[in-house]
């Protein structure tokens, strides 16, 4: 049975672009919501229950667009809420933490893994865990690193200048001296600085896209759910709870084929989650 209605996407702000654009490249055929909570970003820096809170009020919102599938497109969000939002949803959830995770095992040629993240993330340990669980015998080892200046920088669109690049050789110092060929990008927000990250830990080393790794999951699901869109009309809708031109101009250039275009501020404060919480 086909089910034509669209994927949810949401994020704390922009990062969630980059799994929502590989969504597109790699399922053209699929209508998408897009939610960035611009006007409460970054989750990273955050508590465990407030990063809760927001996934719930998030998720609630996408539901309300009557979505077939909620994509927690954000790496910290994935980490604290996944659980919470797989057992109140009415949709299936696809989080970020483990399908970049096995990525990444698979990727390793010298089983030395580096993990950049936010510190809220990082902390939690949440991609050791998934990590030792998705092993499977393998000797893997872990350097993390909490980068939270990445944030802001991507925000601001700062993906490939003199300060991202020097933020970077101070962020990235530890991997390079733990001998990583494999570095898992754990929050959405750092492919937007991936030729900056790249240029600094060098070509031999294998940088681990989320949204490649979740798109193949969200794909299989599409499958084995017999959920595909075949009514053959495409829809892109995006939703921001912040400044809509300055969320828009930010995101553009990245995101292509004249999108993100239409977008609309919600605010989703008014979605209560406390019998969830």
């Amino acid at each position: 049975m086909a089910d034509n209605r669209p994927i949810g996407v949401f994020d704390s702000g922009i990062g969630g672009l980059t799994v929502l654009r590989e969504i597109i490249n790699r399922i053209p055929g699929e209508s998408t919501v897009y939610f960035g909570d611009n006007g409460r970003t970054p989750y990273g820096t955050k508590s465990h229950d407030t990063i809760v809170k927001y996934s719930l009020q998030d998720m609630k919102f996408l539901e309300s667009k009557d979505v077939k599938m909620i994509v927690i497109a954000c790496s910290t969000a994935s980490a604290h809420s996944f659980k919470t939002l797989a057992k109140y949803s009415k949709v299936p959830v696809v989080e970020m933490v483990y399908p970049s995770s096995k990525s990444a095992i698979d990727a390793t040629r010298n089983g030395k893994i580096g993990i950049i993240a936010t510190g809220a993330t990082v902390s939690g340990g949440t991609y050791v865990t998934a990590i030792n669980e998705l092993a499977d015998g393998k000797n893997i080892e872990v350097c993390q690193q909490a980068c939270p200046m990445f944030v802001p920088l991507a925000e601001e669109g700062w993906w490939d200048n003199e300060i991202a690049h020097l933020t970077a050789e101070k962020y990235l110092e530890s991997l390079k001296d733990f001998g990583v060929d494999t570095v898992v990008l754990g929050c959405t927000h750092f492919p937007l600085l991936a030729n900056t990250i790249g240029d600094i830990m060098g070509p031999d080393v294998k940088l681990i896209n989320s949204g490649v790794s979740a798109s193949n999951v969200i794909n299989k699901l599409l499958d084995e759910k017999n959920m595909r869109n075949e009514s053959g009309e495409v829809t892109r809708e995006f939703y921001t709870s912040d400044d809509v031109t300055k969320f828009e101009a930010i995101a553009a250039p990245f995101l292509g084929e004249g999108l993100p275009k239409g977008t609309k501020k919600v605010s989703v404060d008014g979605f209560s989650v406390e019998d969830m919480l």
